[in-house]
């Protein structure tokens, strides 16, 4: 019966990749659907991106492990996904279409081309921003392709290996086959699904607790807001690295290219609201879920690390497994892997983009035709996944201890780190320079591993730090780096007028 239910959703996606294949006539079509797409499907698509495998199994974690201060998680995001959604996306989405850009490289180079700037370093605005793309992306699908296999083992007692393979190859067939159409579409039809889950589960677990009859059975540390030590310096680090996670949301290029896809100002205006909502309902399921989940499975002298692993992230495949049949159990472990997978087909597009449309065509073969174009995209799309295949192999091997939540933010911080401050100083600051934004994309490439794995190191006061995590140092590092360097390097003062609504605009696009 499980089986029977996973071939169907296997069986769905594949169909949308076949459907999606028939709708690709040029490159615009392939990497951002044509610009045809309706607020629900984009809204959809940019959320199940953004949320990932660490909602289904990283994020239940927490709640169990921590309790109720993993909202601060749903905080950060849902602030997050209302700047991106209400301040950014209407100026960026009037800049992306005077300048028909396809890809968030190709804003950028549009962004600072009439700047009083450096020809030479508008000049590596495109291969620097497509390269540290490549790199951060190639890490997050990695951590993807982890949590299929973990996904794969926890729920159906498969091979690790074996189940990461299975679940790559699905994904990548239907992203190699339809493009951005597919992924759209199998994004809505995925979050769909995660939206019934993080409703049911914690649900259907609050119910189960109240036939028990003898209430949550916790610690009452665990509900505390500010964590289980309480208010201090230290859980307030924690709180903030939680919080942090949000950012990603303010410029993250596989959120934005979704600005880009969707068909006009009027949908960003409806899809806001589904965002936001789509957002708050599925968050905080989940820290819910492994709340509940703690309560039924471990309780109050239970061995919780024996029962639900020191990150508790088997919290949620335990949990299904006590509340319901097998057929039930068969649309949850659906709803995980589309969590993962709507993640790895959106990334895996912005990473083949960034090959493909930014390195190979605009700065070698401008003229190439577009049928040849479309053809190295989608091989490109297969050897990033490849590469993101075995970089998972590799880091199950060396990292037995890993967890899906920290694996996950680790890529999702970089990209975050790199590109969101130079999205937001870009929209909001007109005198902001290429100069500034290499040295923000440059700042937030370095900073991310310095915060993640030297800093920790510092005697005293390094595990301390270590509580913010590296998102928010990060950013905040990349930043000031960006805001400095503009200074150092424009004469002119700086003021705060949005650049999308007096810029010029400079079609750098052919071929599309």
């Amino acid at each position: 019966m499980v089986y029977g239910v996973l071939i169907a959703y296997f069986g769905v996606l594949l169909l949308l990749g076949l459907l999606a294949s028939r709708r690709v006539e040029s490159l615009s079509d392939y990497y951002v659907g044509g610009r045809r797409l309706g607020y629900w499907v984009a809204a959809f698509s940019a959320h199940t991106t953004g949320e990932s495998a660490w909602l289904y199994l990283g994020l239940t974690g927490l709640g169990a492990a921590v309790g109720l201060s993993a909202l601060w998680v749903v905080v950060g995001e849902v602030l997050g996904v209302c700047v991106a959604w209400f301040l950014m996306a209407p100026s960026f989405k009037r800049a992306a279409d005077r300048s028909s850009c396809i890809t968030i490289p190709d804003y950028l180079v549009d962004r600072f081309s009439f700047a009083s700037d450096s020809s030479t370093a508008v000049k590596l605005i495109r291969p620097v921003s497509a390269a540290v793309l490549v790199l951060f992306v190639t890490i997050y699908v990695s951590a993807q392709i982890d949590a299929t296999g973990q996904a794969f083992e926890k729920f159906l007692d498969w091979n690790y290996y074996a189940g990461a393979i299975v679940g790559f190859g699905i994904v990548v067939t239907y992203t190699y086959a339809g493009g951005f159409f597919a992924v759209a579409w199998s994004d809505f039809f995925q979050g769909l699904l995660m939206l019934v889950g993080l409703v049911l589960l914690p649900l259907s677990a609050a119910l189960a607790i109240s036939v028990r009859g003898d209430g949550l059975g916790l610690d009452p540390v665990f509900l505390n807001i500010w964590g289980t030590d309480g208010l201090t310096f230290s859980s307030l680090l924690t709180i903030i690295s939680y919080a942090a996670i949000g950012i990603g949301f303010l410029g993250s290029p596989q959120v934005f290219v979704r600005f880009i896809a969707i068909r006009d100002q009027l949908q960003i205006r409806s899809g806001r609201w589904v965002a936001v909502i789509f957002t708050l309902i599925t968050d905080s399921g989940a820290v819910l879920t492994g709340l509940l989940g703690r309560s039924l499975l471990v309780g109050m002298d239970g061995d919780f690390s024996a029962t639900l692993g020191v990150s508790g992230e088997s919290v949620l495949p335990m949990l299904v497994e006590h509340l319901f049949p097998p057929i039930v159990v068969g649309v949850f472990i659906a709803a995980v892997l589309a969590a993962i997978m709507s993640t790895i087909d959106s990334l895996l597009m912005v990473g083949s983009s960034a090959v493909s449309r930014d390195i190979y065509q605009q700065t070698f073969y401008p003229k190439i035709d577009r049928v040849s174009l479309i053809g190295f995209s989608r091989r490109i799309t297969l050897i990033l996944a490849a590469v993101a295949l075995a970089i998972a192999v590799m880091v199950a091997t060396l990292a037995p201890g890993r967890t899906v939540f920290w694996y996950v933010i680790f890529g999702w911080s970089g990209i975050a780190a790199t590109f969101c401050p130079v999205m937001i100083l870009s929209l909001f600051w007109r005198r902001y320079n290429a100069k500034g934004a290499l040295a923000t994309m440059l700042a937030g490439l370095i900073a991310v591993p310095v915060f993640k794995f030297l800093v920790p190191l510092l005697p005293r006061f390094g595990p301390l730090l270590a509580r913010a995590e590296e998102l928010a140092p990060s950013f905040f590092v990349a930043l000031v780096c960006g805001v400095v360097t503009t200074w150092m390097t424009n004469d002119q003062e700086p003021d705060t007028v949005s650049v999308a609504s007096s810029h010029q605009s400079l079609n750098v696009n052919s071929q599309i």
